[in-house]
């Protein structure tokens, strides 16, 4: 029993150590190639964040219940939009404790 918490603990800290994505500052002057953005992904860009200063200047306080689950499904859908754009691989929580649940049951 023991062992099997031991080897639990020993890939719990595994996984914290895990990088998902290189890190965007090169702090060690490596060669790294910058992606540039079309002319059409810049403008969507620019779009995004207009539209984000148009929510934050807004008053949350006059809405109703309805209107501000609108606006922040929209950021919702912002956010996954930007995601996209990223390169890494992100596992949530829940995936993480599937995957150790698997290895319990498997070893």
């Amino acid at each position: 029993m023991m062992k099997k918490l031991l080897m639990i603990f020993a890939l719990f800290l595994s996984f914290q150590f895990v990088e998902a994505a290189p890190l965007a500052n090169d702090t060690k002057g490596n060669d790294k190639k910058e992606t540039k953005l079309t002319e059409e992904e810049q403008a969507k860009v620019d779009e995004m964040k207009a539209r984000l200063d148009e929510i934050m200047a807004m008053d949350f306080a006059n809405m109703s219940r309805d209107e501000k689950k609108e606006i922040k499904a929209e950021l919702k859908e912002m956010k996954a939009t930007a995601r996209e754009g990223g390169k890494g691989i992100y596992l949530s929580v829940g995936a993480i404790i599937i995957i150790i649940l698997l290895l319990i049951l498997i070893l």
